[in-house]
């Protein structure tokens, strides 16, 4: 029995996906950050943990991706995006599925995510999968200065 052909295919990163990834991004995230441009943010997932950085097919085109890291204690899950154009069909939902997956066959007890405040819809999408918003401060600091 074949698979239907709208089937999303998870799979880990390839070389080859590069520019189609981050084209991906690109549109995404139009406003991000100059650190969080998609060449930056590739080249330094593959640096660290690459096998958890996934991309979703459709048709053999890439149309979804999340980076996913653990570091012993908890997990973290990044930059999930999904192509405008096809979501609210439960791609966003399968690759988180398939990244917690991956974290919890490592050990991972816990998955963690930051989420912009103003970003109301992805709240309300991460809440939909269980996650709940925790009281903490995030705090974070810039070690190098973006180019």
């Amino acid at each position: 029995m074949s698979s239907p052909v709208n089937e999303l295919s998870i799979r880990a990163f390839r070389s080859e996906d590069g520019d189609e990834l981050c084209a991906l991004w690109g549109r995404v995230f139009p406003d991000d950050p100059p650190w969080n441009a998609p060449q930056v943010m590739l080249a330094n997932k593959l640096r660290m943990q690459p096998e958890l950085l996934l991309v979703g097919e459709l048709e053999g085109a890439i149309v979804c991706a999340v980076m996913a890291g653990f570091d012993g204690v908890r997990g973290w899950i990044y930059h999930l995006a999904v192509l405008p154009e096809q979501r609210r069909r439960g791609l966003a939902t399968q690759l988180v599925r398939v990244a917690e997956q991956r974290l919890l066959a490592l050990g991972c007890p816990k998955v963690n995510l930051q989420v912009r405040v103003t970003n109301e819809a992805v709240v309300r999408f991460y809440r939909s999968l269980g996650y709940e918003v925790e009281e903490r401060v995030s705090m974070g600091r810039r070690l190098e200065q973006p180019t």
